[in-house]
């Protein structure tokens, strides 16, 4: 029994086991069962034995088993000693064929491995050599199927049965090839030859596969593997082998990321070149082989991996995952390919500061990227972001958010005067979508342009703007000299194909010294302002409070003007009246002197009709006795005052008249011819010059 497990294998003795089990107890059931009597049979099947690792031993303790429960098989009805020959030609029908008839059975998920102990030749493996091709002793190349094979005695042959490999869904398997052609000096990993995905050792090992690593691998699925020649690597065992399960596991990338693809097996990059060019039909680099016969070169790869699920060999490519490449908005991409065919330039001769170049050439792309998400290599280009929107440069203390302007200061300027004053200056440029490419082209870089273009630009023209006038002069100067700085540079940069919206000039900060004297002055001319202003204020306050006291004496003002205005009123009434009354006076004045000159006319031709017919004597007299007795004149007085010749008769006279007033008898009445007090009035001279005579008679009573 020792030399027969020696024969054959653990495996093959648990089969072996296993059958002869099955087969004693299936005769010793239908040699042992009455027919009726039968009440409780124990079978043992191939159920009680657990596992196919069972020693043949164990089934020796299993027969003394039945040999020491005699009663229980008797009460079955079974009797022992019929069982025991039954078992001796059971075990030789079994024994005889698998021993001298060389009976191999493999399970339906295995595979047999054959190990040739010995040929009649004597003929070995050649010298460098692991599995036999011509029935050479040693590892066979040819498996053994699922089934039953007859001829491989235990003495000559060792079959060693082995599980299929399964390779997972989402993961792949490596292989490991123990023998074939020895690999070029160039190459790493063996190239992949038809064998039927490694099922065919004999294919592989004919048609030329290589030894050591394989370019090829197990995608998901069952395969029949010759584990003596090829060694295959799962996510199971991958740490046994150096490696991790993430490796070996189907290689996802996002949606929203780019793989960049380095190879570590294919010819050299060729001088002067830094990622190996494109390469068709290899599927993403999932052949490995085809890539190889493509002329894929080894190392950085121009293509990339988009997004998707990918089998890739991790000893053939290592995949870097990047994100895409995102143009904002208000941006452009130049892009600056260091890869591609060689560069052509289609700029043109009007442009000679640079080389512009189309898509998937060397060189500054004459198109370039609008904002969006873009499927790039940034190992082997460039990308450029050249923002299409105003920009804001300030030469001052801050910056933008874009820190283009991080580097630039205040401008410090001398004027004419020889004051350094400082200058804070803001300038908005704007740079085309199509201009992008020319302006790259031509200094390389946004903060290029800032730093070699517009700094020396904008800083000269304002040290020599200032050098013209003095600082106030350029103080109160502000906005012309903005208006020239803007002209100037808008020409300047047009050049450079970026243009200049406008130039602001900020804060001015002229010398400390100058500003006090000036501002000395300011505060000086202010206070003087003040001071007039609190003139005019307390001018107003008084005009304020003389309108007030006007407003409070308004009433009697506004009585005082009536009165005034009706004394005014009455005043010109009483003129009005005046003058009607002197009108009417002098009218009748008028009059009178017209009647009186009428009737002292009317008298005079009278008086001379009665001159030239009496006489100038004789005519008086006659007027004058006439005035006599129309006027009843006394020619005898009332009282006579006369004289005796004493001294009282003027006395007496006196008392007289006071004694006639007093009776009444003395009153005197006002007359036609003597209305009035007798009064002597300077007459004027006649017409012949003799004044005239006036009597005044008193009235007679």
């Amino acid at each position: 029994m020792k030399s027969f497990q020696s024969c054959l294998g653990t495996r093959k003795q648990n089969k072996v086991a296993h059958f002869a089990a099955s087969a004693i107890a299936t005769l010793a059931l239908a040699g042992s069962i009455h027919s009726a009597n039968a009440t409780t049979v124990k079978i043992t099947t191939a159920k009680e034995i657990t596992s196919p690792s069972v020693q043949l031993s164990q089934t020796k303790v299993n027969i003394a088993q039945l040999q020491t429960s005699k009663t229980q098989y008797q009460a079955a009805g079974i009797d022992p000693f019929v069982l025991i020959p039954i078992v001796l030609v059971g075990g030789f029908v079994i024994f005889v064929p698998l021993f001298f008839g060389g009976l191999v059975v493999i399970g339906e998920r295995e595979v047999g491995i054959i190990v040739r102990k010995f040929t009649l030749s004597g003929r070995g493996i050649p010298a460098g050599g692991l599995i036999a091709l011509n029935g050479e002793a040693g590892l066979q190349a040819d498996t053994l199927a699922p089934g039953w094979h007859w001829g491989y005695w235990p003495w000559q042959y060792s079959v060693r049965k082995e599980s299929v490999v399964v390779v997972p869904q989402g993961e792949i398997a490596l292989i490991v090839a123990a023998d074939g052609a020895s690999n070029p000096p160039e190459r790493i990993l063996g190239k992949i030859v038809d064998c039927d995905n490694f099922q065919d050792a004999r294919k592989f090992l004919t048609q030329g596969g290589e030894k050591g690593r394989q370019m090829g691998f197990l995608t998901a699925g069952t395969y029949r593997i010759n584990t003596a020649l090829f060694k295959v690597i799962l996510g199971s065992n991958a740490s046994a082998h150096g490696m991790t399960p993430e490796q070996l596991r189907v290689y996802s990338l996002p949606s929203d990321k780019v793989g960049i693809i380095t190879t570590l097996d294919g010819m050299p990059i060729p001088g002067g070149e830094i990622a190996g060019p494109i390469i068709g039909g290899h599927n993403n680099f999932q052949n490995g082989q085809k890539f190889i016969e493509g002329g894929g070169r080894r190392g950085l790869q121009e293509q990339i991996l988009l997004s998707g699920s990918w089998n890739l060999n991790p000893w053939f490519v290592s995949i870097e995952p990047v994100p895409m490449t995102e143009i904002p908005i208000g941006y452009v991409g130049v892009v600056i390919s260091f890869v591609g065919k060689a560069h052509e330039d289609v700029s043109g001769a009007a442009f000679t500061h640079g080389n512009l170049v189309n898509s998937g050439h060397k060189g500054v792309w004459v198109e370039p990227l609008y904002p969006g998400k873009h499927p790039l290599n940034t190992r082997v280009m460039k990308i450029e972001l050249v923002p299409t929107i105003n920009i804001v440069l300030n030469w001052a203390d801050w910056t933008e958010r874009h820190k283009y302007d991080a580097e630039l200061e205040a401008l410090t300027v001398r004027s004419k005067d020889g004051f350094a004053f400082n200058l804070e200056v803001s300038q908005i440029i704007h740079v085309g979508a199509l201009d992008a490419p020319k302006v790259i082209s031509r200094v390389g870089s946004m903060q290029n342009l800032v730093d070699n273009v517009l700094e020396p630009s904008i800083g000269n023209y304002f040290r020599n703007s200032a050098q013209n006038c003095t600082v106030l002069d350029f103080l109160n100067a502000r906005s012309e000299r903005q208006t020239e700085a803007s002209e100037y540079i808008r020409t300047a940069l047009r050049a450079y194909d970026v243009q200049a919206i406008d130039t602001l000039i900020g804060n001015i900060q002229p010398p400390a010294s100058l500003m006090q004297t000036q501002t000395d002055r300011k505060i000086a001319e202010e206070e003087r302002k003040t001071y007039e202003v609190q003139q005019m204020a307390q001018t107003q306050r008084q005009q304020l409070v003389r309108e007030t006291a006007l407003a409070d004496i308004q009433q009697e003002m506004v009585k005082s003007e009536q009165s005034v205005h009706i004394a005014d009123l009455k005043a010109q009434a009483q003129i009005k009246q005046a003058t009607g009354e002197a009108e009417g006076t002098k009218l009748r004045s008028i009059a009178e002197a017209e009647g009186i000159r009428a009737t002292g006319n009317a008298k005079a031709e009278t008086y001379r009709a009665g001159v030239e017919a009496l006489g100038p004597q004789g005519y008086t007299a006659m007027q004058l006795m006439q005035i006599i007795g129309d006027r009843n004149v006394r020619l005898i007085p009332d009282v006579l005052v006369g004289s005796n010749g004493s001294n009282n008769g003027l006395v007496d006279g006196l008392l007289s008249m006071i004694l006639w007033n007093q009776t009444g008898k003395g009153e005197l009445k006002p007359t036609p011819l003597h209305p009035q007090p007798v009064v002597t009035q300077t007459q004027s001279p006649a017409e012949n010059g003799l004044p005239p005579i006036i009597v005044n008679f008193p009235a007679d009573k």
